[in-house]
């Protein structure tokens, strides 16, 4: 049996014959909905939609799949609304906007998270990469939630992550 996911959900593809064709083949004008991912596939061979994951996604920050050398999130920061300064010693960010709009904020000097030399205004398609040790904050200056995803090299979240508000990210 093999497994096709499209939208965060495995549907089993059965072959009974050689010719015959997959599930899919049968629908071919369905549309499968788009369903909020409520687990962490990693470790596993996965495939998804990220442009239409991260911007259907609703929670501040959910891991989609994280494995022994990197992490996938996917990240809904509110209007007016910011990431928080943060910093990763050790761990390398990649960041894609795929909706809204911010500011990106970066400073390399680890003993002074205030020092923020580096500044951007990012959009939909932006791209951001964060090199480890660097302070680094997005803040979402447009109207409307920004809609991203967020690749760390190693994982810097716990495996299955989920946390519904940036509240939640802070407690934890």
């Amino acid at each position: 049996m093999y497994y096709f996911h499209n939208s965060f959900q495995p549907y089993p593809i059965y072959q009974r014959e050689f010719n015959q064709p997959h599930y899919y083949s049968h629908y071919t004008n369905r549309t499968v909905p788009y369903q909020q991912p409520k687990t962490d596939y990693g470790k596993e061979p996965f495939t998804i939609n990220i442009a239409q994951a991260s911007k259907n996604n609703n929670t501040y920050r959910t891991a989609i799949w994280t494995g022994e050398h990197l992490q996938v999130t996917l990240m809904n920061i509110n209007v007016g609304d910011d990431i928080g300064l943060e910093i990763h010693s050790d761990t390398d960010q990649f960041l894609r906007i795929e909706q809204g709009q911010g500011l990106v904020q970066m400073g390399d000097n680890p003993n002074n998270p205030n020092n923020l030399t580096f500044q951007s205004h990012v959009f939909e398609d932006s791209a951001i990469m964060v090199p480890a040790g660097t302070w680094h904050n997005i803040i979402n200056t447009g109207p409307i939630p920004l809609k991203l995803y967020s690749i760390y090299a190693p994982p810097h979240h716990p495996y299955g992550t989920i946390q519904e508000t940036k509240a939640d990210a802070m407690e934890s």
